[in-house]
């Protein structure tokens, strides 16, 4: 065999061990990173499953405390809640007519000017019969862990009822306790087969986050906005 042409079959052979050897390691690590985010997925499963156990209810049986805090989800173009919201919403409005609460912090998301679901959430409420100086917003609830840790740092909740929908409820109560607040939880369960798609879905999501809000939680991260405390809620639970 001629040297050029040895030589270049032994670069060609050394080329293509590199990519065999660069594939086989990249397949072990994929494959090892697939590893972990299941068994940390599982994991945090578990300590949710745990941290709810024996507090979560339903409105007629949850123990009385002075506030329900409202999760908040999508708010449709047209700036009124989603199905999903409003049944959240129906649920915290039936604990304040039931005296099972004395006030409502509604905690969503308003990065954005025109996408304000808080004021959604009060106004709804607010139609429906609740005072208005009984509903407190919190307008940098960006996901459970904020809202969880702002009605702890800012509005100075000690104990509240969580409400949100029951394949969520699990997860937002064992934030909320973690982060100090004495939590129970109300989950609305019409929505399952309302919209069984969007159900099943979002059900299936809470895999993952859950994996989030236990790194949160491990973290103790700041919520994405903090600010100073704030005495709304105080002033809502002293009004007649």
């Amino acid at each position: 065999m001629p040297i050029r042409t040895a030589v270049s079959a032994g670069l060609r052979r050394v080329r293509e061990n590199g990519r065999g050897r660069w594939l086989r390691r990249a397949v072990l690590a994929g494959t090892a990173g697939v590893v972990l985010v299941t068994t940390g997925a599982w994991a945090s499963t578990g300590w949710i499953r745990s941290g709810a156990d024996g507090h979560t209810y339903t409105a007629e049986a949850v123990p009385e405390a002075p506030v329900a805090l409202v999760l908040g989800t999508r708010v449709q173009p047209d700036g009124t809640p989603s199905p999903f919201l409003s049944a959240r919403l129906e649920i915290a409005r039936e604990l304040y007519a039931t005296g099972k609460v004395r006030a409502i912090l509604v905690s969503g998301d308003n990065m954005h000017h025109e996408y304000n679901e808080p004021q959604a959430m009060q106004r709804w409420l607010v139609d429906r019969g609740v005072p208005a100086d009984k509903v407190v917003l919190d307008h940098a609830g960006f996901d459970t862990y904020d809202s969880c840790a702002r009605a702890k740092r800012v509005f100075g909740v000690e104990r509240a009822t969580v409400v949100t929908q029951s394949f969520h409820l699990d997860r937002a109560v064992t934030v909320c306790r973690h982060l100090g607040v004495d939590a129970n939880g109300v989950g609305d369960v019409t929505m399952r087969e309302l919209n069984s798609r969007t159900w099943r879905i979002s059900s299936t999501r809470e895999y993952g986050a859950g994996l989030k809000a236990a790194v949160d939680v491990l973290s103790g991260r700041d919520p994405v906005h903090l600010g100073e405390r704030e005495t709304a809620l105080d002033d809502a639970l002293r009004a007649g």
